[in-house]
């Protein structure tokens, strides 16, 4: 009899329709089921010995909220017996309603309970045990994870003791992750977590990759990927980390109307092992990135969500570098710009930060122009090593792409039918900040502002701390601008200046988006004696009323 190896994910969720993904122990027939008869089932498809199905649930009904159960070939498999969590439920929102975005990025597996945790409470812990101590109170409608869902590179002593029972680990790539059934493995550790296993039943969830996912600083530069290639393990990294991204993070933020468009999809449910077909769209991913899209749309009602891929879409080649290649950047226009009198409320995630501290800005600025070579190959050179060095890839190292991205916020924020909000949501840094946006020739009607927030769960070093609250000084401005006359680089087409922060620890952010009127709310996650751990209010404000 097959069994629930992995989930439910409750993954998308509208008016009348929902999908919820899971991992079986075998081939079988998937179904979900609620008490009123709605619900939906999907046979398994098999990827590298493994078996999934993401279920597509229907006959939902607005403004209702339905318990549901899994079964596998007619067995109830979930709730599991004797579970101390409330019933996962379905919430099916109504056009108008309050919308709730939890948002953050950054999660090292919790470690088995009982077991001293180094880097503090879990925020994804600490929200699950809120909610499920009061199932009618407040929840996010989805939760935003920003990447680095799982770390291929920064393994857990457990899973380095699981993989040295498995392969050699003094031979490349070490401690890390190899292949497809490792990475199941971090899955596994980090989505079996109780609290986290449970939240992710029953709220919503958005996922998008940054570079731990795969390597840290995946493609931060042409070099670097020409070195990885050399080696004898990268290619089976990539493959493996594409392919387990595509399953357990990709297919479940795809609504129900771009999984039925979808043609891989279609056809790995359509053989008996989907493996290879599935391996040659990785294989093609890594050929030509520009032939996958792993960006996506999602509608909350009034609330427009664009997740955008700044990792794979990048163009590389040091003369036209681009944090998105030709096709993803007229996609992200062509959304952004699409029937703008529909949405209140413009996010766009993006694993890494547009607006940073101006130092950190204008040092990526002006190490760009060095790895162009604008200063000669021995600045390239040295240009080269501190990039890799001290990670300066975010969208700063792609100055035309960070101008690209403000003349594109400023366009849909411009006009009688501009949103109330543009807003810029990261992670990634390890720390927390909120930044104004401005434009020098005159803002946009709506509010732009960048929001970041990381990590979920992960160490916060004193560099950290020390350099990022450094980094936002006036001293710190000037040093930047120093950088960018050795760079001859020109002023930003935007100005910007924080407003909150820089704040630390395990964290997380929530918007509620209620009409045009936009409210924040920064929680860390708090250990309080002898009690379990809970979620600290930080800063709470309105973006606008």
């Amino acid at each position: 009899m097959p069994g629930l190896r992995l989930g439910p994910l409750l993954r998308y969720a509208d008016g009348s329709s929902a999908t919820v993904w899971v991992e079986t122990s075998g081939p079988c027939t998937a179904e979900v089921r609620c008490a009123d008869g709605a619900g939906g089932e999907e046979r398994t498809f098999q990827i590298e010995g493994h078996h999934y199905a993401l279920v597509s649930v229907t006959g939902l009904t607005p403004g209702t909220t339905r318990a549901y159960e899994v079964l596998l070939d007619g067995t109830r498999v979930w709730p599991l017996p004797d579970s101390p969590f409330p019933d996962s439920v379905i919430h099916t929102p109504v056009e108008g309603d309050t919308v709730r975005v939890a948002f953050g990025s950054c999660r090292w597996a919790s470690p088995p309970e009982g077991e001293k945790d180094p880097v503090g409470p879990d925020a994804l812990d600490t929200l699950a045990a809120r909610i499920a101590g009061s199932p009618e109170g407040e929840r996010p409608d989805v939760l935003l994870l920003l990447g680095d869902q799982v770390y291929a590179d920064e393994t857990s002593g457990a899973t380095r003791e699981w993989l040295a029972a498995r392969r050699d680990v003094d031979e490349p790539p070490g401690n890390e992750v190899a292949d497809y059934e490792e990475y199941t493995h971090l899955y596994y550790e980090s989505w079996l977590d109780p609290e986290v296993r449970w939240l992710l039943s029953t709220v919503p969830s958005c996922m998008i990759f940054d570079d731990h996912d795969v390597i840290d600083d995946w493609n931060t530069s042409a070099s670097w990927l020409e070195d990885m290639r050399t080696t004898d393990w990268w290619q089976e990294r990539l493959m493996s980390g594409l392919m387990s991204y595509w399953v357990h993070q990709h297919l479940g933020n795809l609504a129900p109307h771009a999984l039925a468009d979808d043609p891989l999809y279609a056809a790995v449910r359509e053989v008996p092992d989907g493996t290879g077909l599935l391996r040659a769209f990785a294989a093609q991913a890594d050929a030509d990135g520009a032939s996958v899209r792993w960006s996506y749309r999602r509608d909350f009602g009034r609330v427009r969500l664009l997740m955008v891929d700044s990792r794979a879409a990048r163009v590389l080649d040091e003369q036209n570098r681009s944090m998105l290649d030709p096709g993803e950047a007229q996609w992200l226009r062509e959304q952004a710009l699409d029937a703008p009198e529909s949405y209140d409320h413009l996010l766009i995630g993006t694993s890494l930060p547009w607006l940073l501290p101006h130092l950190v800005h204008d040092a990526e600025a002006w190490n760009a122009t060095l790895c162009r070579g604008d200063k000669g190959a021995r600045w390239a050179r040295f240009g080269e090593k501190l990039r890799r060095g001290a990670d300066l890839e975010h969208w700063a190292a792609f100055p035309a792409s960070f101008d690209a991205l403000a003349e594109l916020i400023a366009e849909v924020g411009t006009g009688p039918d501009a949103p109330a909000t543009v807003l810029v949501l990261s992670g990634d840094v390890h720390h927390a900040y909120v930044a104004e946006a401005a434009w020098p020739d005159g803002s946009p009607d709506a509010r732009v502002l960048q929001l970041t927030c990381s990590p979920v769960h992960n160490s916060i070093p004193l560099s950290i701390k020390l350099g990022f609250r450094f980094g936002w000084s006036a001293v710190a401005r000037a040093l930047g601008r120093s950088f960018a006359r050795h760079g001859g680089c020109g002023r930003p087409p935007v100005t910007w200046r924080k407003t909150g922060g820089p704040w630390f620890g395990n964290q997380l952010m929530t918007l509620t988006l209620r009409g045009r009127s936009a409210r924040l709310r920064l929680e860390v996650a708090r250990a309080a004696g002898d009690e379990s751990p809970r979620l600290a209010t930080v800063t709470e404000s309105d973006l606008v009323r």
